[in-house]
């Protein structure tokens, strides 16, 4: 028998469905689990087929939202309309936007955070597609229990405006030049419309400058303003006040020659993503200027390893007779491997 569905919440609404939180029981009284299920009206139904098929083989890739089934559910809503279904994993944190509002993120998990971003880029872009419309938005946060600690993981989502390497979007017109959320779009992408890897790169520079100055990238709220910025090769202002090594990753993803922001897989290799989730505490700002003990960590498990056993000699005492005494043996626990997800006590 099929599990019994039940609707607890709206999780958010996009420009051709609506994503609900849905608590499924099974028959047998097991325990209930929950899923996050997009909903799209017939009109809309390729759109959501084509989020689907892309999600679909992207499943199993590292940072990218997982869809469940081999294809869409379909149904009726409580006025007997048609409606299609996907089914995907629920992220109780939410989007990086909604963490945002309640954390000041340190320097170091804004680098970790990038480094996820980044990881699900290489694996959308690996396949041959643009996402489009990366954004806080579309990240969603995956809290994980570990011990007393929790684990923050990112995943890209909503993949509706993705479009393959090199083609034009269909979204693209002419009085709306913008192949997604105008604030993070890249002046290449208000030209000609046409999907490139390159424009995702300027798109998480948006996001990093907004994790560290908690600020839009572009102080508009017309996208008119921003269009002859871009057509201009403006990008967004990158405060002094940032770590050197962030400003030269932002100029980087803000460079006006598309070639010139490398990929996705050299971008890990920047400068700003070395030695990241390096064993350490800091603390994170929260809600009600609440503090927060927060260990980043270099690995998801930590695999059992035999302790290793060192004879240590005594050391001689300067101008005096060296005495028999007793070696030393002394423990050394192994090192943990490395890990980039943000524990949060």
């Amino acid at each position: 028998m099929f599990p019994s569905m039940e609707f607890l919440k709206p999780l958010g609404k996009g420009s051709y469905g609506s994503v609900d939180l849905v608590k499924f029981t099974k028959p047998d009284g097991s325990k209930p689990y929950y899923q996050a299920v997009k909903s799209a009206y017939a009109q809309d139904f390729e759109y959501l087929l084509k989020e689907f098929q892309i999600l679909s083989k992207l499943r199993n890739c590292l940072r990218i939202v997982q869809t469940f089934g081999t294809s869409l559910s379909r149904g009726a809503n409580d006025y007997g309309i048609r409606v299609y279904r996907m089914s995907m994993e629920y992220a109780a944190a939410g989007s990086l936007s909604s963490f945002m509002e309640t954390r000041s993120l340190s320097d170091s998990m804004i680098r970790d955070f990038t480094c996820m971003i980044l990881q699900g880029l290489a694996s959308v872009h690996n396949h041959g597609y643009v996402h489009c419309d990366l954004k806080p938005e579309n990240i969603l946060v995956f809290p994980r229990p570990c011990g007393s600690n929790i684990l923050y993981e990112l995943k890209i989502s909503d993949f509706g405006m993705s479009t393959k390497v090199g083609e034009e979007s269909d979204i693209w017109e002419f009085d709306s030049p913008f192949l997604g959320t105008p604030l993070y779009m890249s002046p290449e992408s208000v030209q000609n419309g046409i999907a490139e890897k390159a424009l995702d790169l300027w798109a998480l520079g948006c996001i990093v400058l907004e994790m560290y100055t908690r600020e839009p990238p572009w102080p508009y709220e017309d996208s008119k303003d921003l269009v002859p910025l871009l057509l201009n090769g403006n990008a967004p202002e990158i405060p002094e006040s940032l770590p050197w090594d962030a400003r030269q990753f932002l100029q980087t993803c803000f460079a006006s020659n598309p070639l010139k922001r490398g990929t996705a897989s050299e971008l890990l290799k920047h400068t700003f993503l070395q030695n990241v989730s390096d064993q350490k505490h800091m603390r994170v700002t929260g809600a009600g200027d609440e503090k927060k003990s927060v260990v980043v960590l270099k690995s998801k498990y930590f695999p059992k390893k035999t302790l290793k056993i060192k004879i240590v000699p005594p050391k001689p005492p300067q101008f005096k007779k060296i005495s028999n005494r007793p070696l030393r043996l002394k423990i050394i626990p192994p090192k943990a491997p490395g890990c980039n997800l943000v524990p949060v006590q």
